[in-house]
């Protein structure tokens, strides 16, 4: 059952900034707190991959792809169910369909996926 709606993407400039949002209208705070939450994307032609994680609060640990370390930052809002990502200093390389999802074990994500959002990065 798909638990996520992704929102944010946009066409914009190389350098330039985005911030997505990931809300899970459906699922109530006592499943959606416990949950490891990610980002992910997929590239024309390539497979999906995660590029930023946040544990559960209070600890809310955060990992990223080296691809975007120092550019992309996860954060969550518990209260609104809710997981961002800003992004700064976009590449074109970071064209992708963007996804949010729970993580189950070895990164796999653990509901079915959203809709997604598209970010284009060109000049």
């Amino acid at each position: 059952q798909v638990q996520t709606v992704e929102s944010g993407g946009d066409l914009v400039q190389p350098g330039g900034s985005l911030r997505l949002s990931c809300k899970a209208p459906r699922m109530i705070t006592s499943v959606f707190n416990p949950n490891l939450w990610g980002w992910y994307r997929q590239a024309p032609g390539k497979e999906r991959e995660l590029v930023a994680s946040i544990s559960p609060a209070p600890a809310r640990v955060t990992n990223y792809a080296d691809s975007v370390k120092g550019r992309f930052t996860i954060s969550r809002d518990n209260s609104r169910k809710m997981v961002y990502l800003q992004m700064n200093n976009l590449k074109p390389e970071d064209t992708a369909v963007y996804y949010c999802n729970a993580l189950a074990n070895s990164e796999q994500p653990k509901y079915d996926w959203g809709q997604g959002t598209q970010v284009t990065v060109s000049s």
